[in-house]
């Protein structure tokens, strides 16, 4: 019980601090990531490379903004801004692997720190028209219906073309590291509650999914770092 009070507290500060910075600084001269809706809208070039240092292994990616221009502007600027890094100017924004479903897909994307993710919770941004298949290997966003991408996104781990149908855009394709993807742990499964994260932040998953896998950091290059072994 002391543990998870602890636990409990070091979450208030951070917060606590969070909400004081964002309050302060809402001219973007804090970490962007805490006012989304006024520093967050950048364009991304037409096509570049990134890749996650996960806590399996590198996943690299190609991005080419013709197969998804809103989707891909905006997950621009989620990397752009360290949105899935776990250690993100000095505080803590892991984003852990919640749902994993072998032969379908691995979701993720719910930020470590409820003031991030609820900043991001409802800037929804509008579909894109499908340009490229829902193949193993390609990066989407998920979706609560239509036009309700935020920054939830899945990496397909399957042939999941029926998803094309449903308005399901993807933007990206793996170049490096797919065999990282599939080692992702499915031990829990999609046990791990969305709002629970969304209101108590890793915490939640670090006390109930001690293992889930996590993305650890984002490098992102014009150039590309590998020779594609995952084509379309």
């Amino acid at each position: 019980i002391f543990v998870v009070e602890m636990a409990a507290l070091r979450l208030l500060l951070i917060l606590g601090v969070l909400g004081m910075m964002s309050s302060a600084y809402s001219d973007c001269s804090t970490h962007p990531l805490l006012s989304p809706a006024d520093c967050c809208h950048d364009k991304s070039p037409d096509v570049f490379y990134f890749t996650w240092e996960t806590t399996k292994g590198n996943i690299s990616f190609i991005v080419k903004r013709e197969w998804s221009p809103a989707g891909v502007d905006r997950f621009y600027n989620l990397l752009k801004y360290h949105y899935f890094d776990g250690v993100t100017e000095g505080f803590g924004n892991q984003n852990g692997f919640f749902r994993v479903v072998p032969g379908f897909v691995v979701q993720f994307g719910i930020a470590g720190l409820p003031a991030v993710s609820q900043a991001w919770r409802n800037l929804n941004i509008n579909d894109d028209p499908v340009k490229i298949s829902n193949l193993a290997g390609t990066l989407c966003f998920a979706t609560a219906g239509p036009n309700t991408r935020t920054t939830q996104l899945f990496i397909n781990l399957g042939d999941n073309s029926r998803l094309d149908g449903m308005g399901f855009s993807p933007f990206a394709n793996i170049t490096s590291g797919y065999k990282n993807v599939l080692a992702i742990s499915s031990k829990y499964g999609e046990q791990p509650n969305q709002d629970s994260i969304y209101s108590q932040g890793d915490g939640y998953l670090r006390q109930y999914f001690p293992g889930l896998d996590y993305i650890v950091r984002t490098t992102i290059s014009l150039t590309s770092p590998h020779a594609a072994d995952h084509d379309l």
